[in-house]
């Protein structure tokens, strides 16, 4: 057979391996639909994915390529990626939180904890914090170091393309910081920072309840609000990467100072922290965010009051996304997202009072799948969109791009 020069074999299998990752299993023949690779091309590198221990066959078959006359009847043999093949680590730094969490190479968590810390003034602990978190996930895993792609953080702030926060106001210790470098130092592991409703809607999108919605908004309702938007599949960053902060738009004439410095944005009056202070001062007595769950669980007049004004003040701002992207979906994130239909029902009647009527009647709302895990999957979903490229390298090294 004549041979296949290095670089086409390498794009052959990376095709092979961006189909892989992309789906569970998958066969021979799906390869071959999808990749546009002739038939006899995806037999070779399915073997030679298999022998570098990339793909395993799901059946348990012993990798050999399928004869090309397969006999009529015969099932195609499932193919995937092999889950220890790649690894990747998310980190969800919020404004009270550091959670961590250790991918396979499908995205799927196999490691993960949380601690409380209040990070807004303190960046340099935050941010040790989140590298004696990473070196346990991959300690208490057992993953090799060389296994690990990269570590994805997502930031309770406005970062731009190039990585930087626009944290004043903020998180106003952060002022000047720059977390990638500062946690690639700490971890030694290559990093990618982004916004953490970014990462969520990013994770909603892949393996949560976006997952059948190529447009579909994110909002997390949690000490920051903020949204992250997928447009015909793709997250739109904006030209400076700061797309989707909806908690700072304007809610309320002549409102709350908000810490970014504008005043009235809806982040002081729908956030756990703006909801928890609206009820210390109707009560007298002290309530936490923490406090919420249960105390709005309850259903009282006064809860349920603040719950049906939170819910319309949310639905106000998402109708001008919605009259503006026409998203199918919009999924609801972060603490508040755990009231349920008492909160989306208010969000609802606000976008279909708000917003041009034929948008509002295309989206729906719902619940995200997530739950509080799903920025630190996002952030390391964006690590683990540079496997297929990764491991199409590794695989010829492995194997040796010879003739076939």
């Amino acid at each position: 057979m004549v041979a296949t020069p290095p670089n086409l074999r390498e794009e052959g299998r990376l095709r092979v391996l961006q189909v892989l990752l992309a789906s569970a299993t998958t066969s021979r023949p799906e390869l071959v639909r999808l990749t546009g690779l002739s038939r006899a091309t995806v037999s070779v590198l399915v073997a030679d994915l298999i022998a570098a221990g990339l793909v395993v066959e799901e059946n348990g078959g012993n990798g050999a390529a399928e004869p090309e006359n397969r006999s009529m009847g015969r099932p195609a043999l499932p193919l995937a990626l092999s889950r220890s093949v790649a690894y990747a680590i998310g980190a969800d730094i919020g404004h009270a939180h550091v959670r961590v969490a250790l991918c396979d190479v499908h995205g799927t968590p196999l490691w993960e904890t949380v601690e409380a810390k209040e990070v807004d003034r303190a960046p340099h602990e935050t941010l040790d914090l989140a590298a004696d978190l990473v070196q346990r996930a991959m300690t208490e895993y057992g993953v090799p170091r060389e296994r690990v792609l990269g570590l994805g953080a997502g930031i309770a702030a406005p970062v731009d393309a190039v990585g930087a926060l626009s944290a004043e106001g903020i998180m106003p210790g952060w002022t000047g910081i720059r977390p990638g470098p500062e946690l690639e130092r700490r971890t030694g592991l290559p990093t990618e920072i982004t916004n953490d409703a970014n990462a969520g809607a990013l994770a909603e999108h892949m393996y949560g309840a976006g997952r059948d919605s190529a447009d579909m908004v994110y909002i997390r309702l949690s000490a920051g609000i903020g949204a992250g938007v997928i447009s015909a599949g793709r997250l739109q960053l904006g030209a400076g990467g700061l797309a989707g902060e909806i908690g700072h738009l304007p809610a309320v004439h002549d409102g709350l100072v908000c810490r970014c410095g504008n005043r009235g944005c809806l982040e002081t009056i729908a956030s756990p922290v703006a909801v928890a202070r609206l009820l210390q001062d109707s009560w007298g007595e002290p309530v936490s965010p923490a406090d919420l769950p249960a105390l709005l669980a309850t259903r009282t007049p006064g809860t349920a009051r603040v719950v049906e004004d939170t819910g319309e003040a949310v639905g106000r701002a998402l109708a001008s996304l919605v009259t503006l992207m026409n998203p199918r979906l919009i999924v609801v994130g972060g603490d508040l997202a755990t009231i349920g239909e008492p909160l989306f029902e208010p969000i609802r009647r606000g976008i279909a009072r708000y917003a041009l009527p034929s948008a509002a009647s295309q989206v729906t709302v719902v619940a995200g799948r997530l739950g509080s895990g799903a920025e630190a999957r996002g952030a390391a979903a964006r690590v683990l969109a540079r496997a297929p490229q990764t491991l199409a390298v590794m695989s010829g090294a492995e194997t040796g791009d010879v003739a076939v």
